[in-house]
């Protein structure tokens, strides 16, 4: 199975409404990110035990390490679980910004240093999560 069948199959395997949802916010961000390097993590590590929800990921960007490593991973991710629909938005630097930015318009979500969890998409402000979006891909750029 290429990604894109990997992610069809894991959007289609969540229970309505999170699977509605899911489709919705899959479509809001290949919208706001055209072009971009699509992902699928299972969850699993390498000896194949589960050690994270399955997500999808979003564009491309380094991750640089404290001991001068780095590899290669998503810009955006997004991520059934067991109380609703994560999105990560990875490579800001200042872990307060998220919250102190979108926050208080989002809606009725969980923001912390690079995750916004909400129960579903009906309880957000899908422009303020755009706008979140669109900040992190542009800070993972550089820009």
């Amino acid at each position: 199975m290429d990604v894109e069948e990997q992610i069809n199959a894991y959007l289609t395997s969540q229970p309505e409404p999170k699977r509605s949802d899911m489709q919705a916010l899959h479509r809001i961000i290949l919208r706001t990110m055209p072009g971009c390097k699509l992902w699928f993590l299972d969850g699993k590590n390498s000896e194949n035990k589960t050690v994270s929800n399955p997500n999808i990921g979003y564009g491309l960007y380094t991750i640089k390490y404290a001991d001068g490593k780095s590899r290669a991973f998503y810009q955006i991710g997004l991520s059934a679980n067991t109380t609703g629909i994560s999105v990560y938005v990875m490579g800001i630097d200042d872990k307060t910004y998220l919250a102190q930015t979108f926050g208080d318009q989002i809606g009725k979500a969980s923001v912390t240093g690079y995750c916004i969890k909400f129960k579903a998409l009906k309880d957000i402000n899908t422009e303020v999560l755009e706008d979140a979006i669109r900040y992190g891909v542009a800070t993972s750029l550089g820009e």
